[in-house]
Parts: structure tokens; sequence; C-alpha cells
């Protein structure tokens, strides 16, 4: 009877390039899973935080904290963001655009708490392929700003600075500083002039540069009221407004409705025209949402103003307005690699924060 059974035929092995397909397809698949919704790298490409995060810290992104948001342009290609490498051929597709949806975190928004978000004035950009930006989020939704002698109040109430915040100071000295003396203070911004120096520096740092016998005085730089005019948000209406001397601004929560007034319209209207998806268009100073003049605007979501810890080196909500809350990707919680280009090849690693917290 054995010898009438017929064989079972041995399986047919996949072909190797199958089965690196599948591999390829599954790594991706659940690459993109994890940074959609659980973490994201992402690394400081500017100054603006220093020295709180520096220039070349590799940041792991939690989306959990804040919440995950659902994917907004499904036409794109994973693991890639922006544009195809090398080329300025968009990776994805804008035909498609889902609604916003945010799941739930296990952390609010905190005031004074380190943010990743999307930069929000690229409008020619789905929401989801703006650049990524770190900031430090000084005030809420409905919470009155107000920077005064570049100290910032938030409701009143005087913020805390950053614990290695920097601003800009005036060093008055007839010498030249060794560079070795402003890296040993921790000070990579500085810049000669005939009677000094102009620094970026913590205020520790500025303190013991004082001290040095060849350095007759060092004076913290403010920007009086009417120096920078029309390079602030808002560019339109009329105000003297500073860096140092900013607002007061109030920040619309979900629900608020604020009469459309010259000076509101003025504040509020690239929020409404840009970010709140309602048809909304400015036609002859008048606020028109699908043909109709508004008189008044119920906001449909929160907005958030962003601030750099290298407060006269950080191009933030002072510039450009305010951050949607639709537009905040999560917070920025370990350092997971440092490296310094300008360093000598010994020291390009910062193995100091490694695998720090943040």
């Amino acid at each position: 009877m054995k010898f009438f059974t017929k064989k079972p035929k041995p399986a047919t092995p996949k072909p190797v390039w199958k089965e690196r397909l599948h591999t390829i397809v599954f790594d991706e698949i659940a690459a993109s899973l994890i940074r959609s919704l659980f973490m994201e790298a992402f690394a400081i490409p500017t100054s603006s935080m220093e020295n709180s995060l520096l220039v070349g810290d590799y940041l792991f992104v939690s989306k959990l904290h804040y919440g995950a948001t659902t994917p907004r342009t499904p036409l794109q290609l994973p693991l890639i963001h922006q544009n195809l490498p090398g080329t300025e051929i968009p990776e994805y597709l804008s035909w498609i655009q889902l609604p916003y949806y945010r799941l739930p975190g296990f952390s609010e928004f905190k005031r004074n708490e380190e943010v990743v978000f999307h930069y929000p004035p690229e409008w020619d950009r789905p929401v989801d392929m703006k650049t990524f930006y770190v900031k430090r989020c000084v005030a809420l939704p409905g919470d009155s700003l107000k920077i005064q002698a570049g100290e910032v109040l938030v409701n009143g109430e005087l913020l805390a600075k950053p614990l290695h915040g920097q601003t800009s100071y005036w060093v008055q000295t007839s010498q030249t500083i060794h560079p070795r003396v402003f890296r040993r203070l921790g000070i990579d911004e500085y810049y000669r002039s005939s009677e000094g120096y102009q620094i970026n520096a913590e205020s520790e740092a500025a303190a013991q540069l004082a001290k040095m016998p060849f350095v007759q005085a060092v004076e913290e730089i403010i920007h009086e009221p009417g120096e920078m005019r029309s390079q602030l948000y808002p560019q339109q209406g009329s105000n003297d407004w500073t860096i140092d001397h900013y607002g007061p601004i109030y920040l619309p929560k979900a629900g608020d409705r604020i009469e459309m007034t010259p000076e509101n319209l003025a504040l509020y209207s690239t929020a409404i025209v840009h970010y709140e998806n309602v048809g909304a268009e400015l036609v002859n100073d008048k606020l028109v949402i699908n043909g109709h003049q508004v008189e008044e605007y119920e906001f449909q979501q929160g907005y958030y103003f962003m601030v750099g810890d290298n407060r006269h080196n950080s191009l933030d909500s002072r510039f450009w307005g305010f951050v949607p809350e639709d537009h905040i990707v999560g917070k920025p919680v370990l350092v997971w690699f440092s490296y310094d280009k300008t360093a000598s090849w010994l020291q390009k690693i910062r193995w100091s924060r490694l695998f720090t917290l943040i």
C-alpha cells in the first residue's frame, strides 16, 4: 500500500526577495505606528533653546503625554518628512486631508514645559508636514500674557525663568577675550565690537565674566519700547512692542467669543484665517466667513504662546504669533545623543548629555 501512496510534495520555499520585501513592509508599518502614536526622534537645529537644549541634541519626543494626533495627510511615504532626500520634491500628496483628532493623553499641557510643535506659518504645507520646532510654552489658552523688561507675566503673576535660560549682555572691555574663556563659561555666542563684546549667556556666566580683571562692566541688554517697531507679531495695527516689552495679549481658548474690533482683528485674524478652517478671509479690513461679514467670532480650538529659552536669539511666538492646539506634536523627554560639530574631534560627543531626562 505504501508503494501506491503519493508522497507529499515538499513546500516550495519563498523567494529571498519576497521574504525581504515582507520584512521591509512590516518594519516600516511598525516604525510608522510607533512614530505617529508613541515616540518620535527629533534633532535640535538652532540655538533658540540654549542652554536648556543644545544644538546637536537628539531627542525622543513622547506623544503619549498630551495624546497623539491622528494622521492628517494619509498619502505620504513612511519615515520621511516633507521632501524626498536631497530634493525639493514633496514626499506627500495633499489631495486627501483627514480631520483633526487627538487621542487621550496622560498629562495636561503645563506652563513652562518644553513642547515640540509644527511651525504654524508654513501655510503652504498640511499641518503634519510642517517643520518641527521646540520652544517653551509660557502661556496656555485662556491666559493673559505680558513681557515687561524681559520678565514674563502670566495672568499678572511672574513666571519663573528657565533654569539654564540665556539672554544678551554687553561686555565692556578694551582687551581681546580669548575664545577659551568664553567656552569655559559655556558662552558660544559672542560678537566683537570696538568697545567690547555682545554675548548671549546665562546670568551666572555673565556674573563670573564681570569679576574678571580685564572686564570693566557687564550689563544686561533690554530692548526698550519702540526699538523694534513692525518686526513683531502682529505686524498690523500700531504698537511699540519689543521682545522685552510685549503685550498684554490674550490667548483664546475653544469656545471664546471675541468681538472683531480693529485691535482684535490685528491680533486674531491670522489664527482665524489660517488655522480655524472655517473659510474665513480678510476683505477690506473686515473678517468675512462664507461671504458674510462677522462682527464676533467663536474660536474652535485653543492657542498657546511659545518662547525660546535663549530669549534674544529665538524666532518664536513674539515674531509669528500663536500655536494652535492641532499643531502640537508632543513633549521632549530624553536626550539620547548629543553632538557638538564645533568642538575638537575628541570632544564632539557630549558624553555627559547622553540618555539624560529632560
